[in-house]
């Protein structure tokens, strides 16, 4: 249960809340990322800290390494459970990110969030990397990716879960690997815009740490019971 975590991609705060209260016991925690960041701020993200849920804010900070930092200690402040950056940023920027998270959670008496760096999107496939302009294999490039974020002293990665073999390889297992594109098995057939995904259980299996799941839940007619079933497929 606590290896799931539950993308709140809604548009309103009453939405979320309604969501969370229904899940809040089956699942570990709650994503938050741009679209409801966007549409309510902060005081949503306090308002499920505040109830003592555990929440990935997941607005892939990409900016030189001050702005970075300046965003990560906004985001420690709010008591999050784990923030990401873009591994691409680079490693002063992923530093910048590290030490601005415990500086901000050693002020304000928390413990310090995860911080995590995402390597390649989910939703991207060989030739969408390419037109990037990174004209290496994709799997070299998350493995690259990956290797940065852990000597940068980072948390962990997002990453697809086709690639979580070769990280957890490669970095170790105190690692933390979180693995959103989760769809087939019981989180339902569907890929959507996701290009590299597995059911639940390979992702488990294949070194996941944290699995993000949003549409397979949230979009189900019972999301408390979509829930239940992908934790007993585990």
């Amino acid at each position: 249960m606590d290896r799931i975590l539950v993308a709140l991609d809604v548009e309103t705060r009453a939405e979320a809340l309604r969501l969370a209260d229904t899940l809040r016991g089956s699942v570990g925690g709650f994503k938050i990322g741009s679209r409801l960041f966007t549409a309510e701020g902060p005081s949503m993200v306090r308002a499920l800290t505040e109830r003592g849920d555990r929440v990935f804010l997941d607005l892939k900070f990409h900016d030189i390494p001050n702005t970075v930092a300046t965003a990560v200690t906004a985001a420690a402040g709010l008591g999050v459970w784990m923030v990401n950056v873009h591994a691409s940023g680079g490693t002063a920027m992923m530093r910048a990110a590290r030490d601005a998270a415990h500086d901000a959670a050693a002020r304000h008496n928390l413990t310090p969030p995860l911080v995590i760096a995402v390597t390649v999107l989910t939703s991207m496939s060989q030739a969408a990397l390419q037109e990037t302009g990174v004209p290496i294999d994709l799997n070299d490039q998350v493995l690259r990716l990956a290797e940065l974020t852990r000597d940068a002293g980072l948390d962990g990665v997002v990453a697809s879960p086709r690639e979580t073999p070769a990280i957890r390889s490669r970095c170790g297992a105190g690692f933390s690997i979180v693995t959103p594109g989760i769809r087939g098995g019981a989180a339902a057939a569907t890929k959507d815009d996701q290009e590299r995904t597995m059911s639940p259980a390979e992702a488990i299996a294949a070194g996941s740490s944290y699995l993000v799941v949003g549409r397979p839940i949230i979009a189900a007619p019972d999301p408390k019971a979509a829930a239940r079933a992908i934790v007993e497929s585990l």
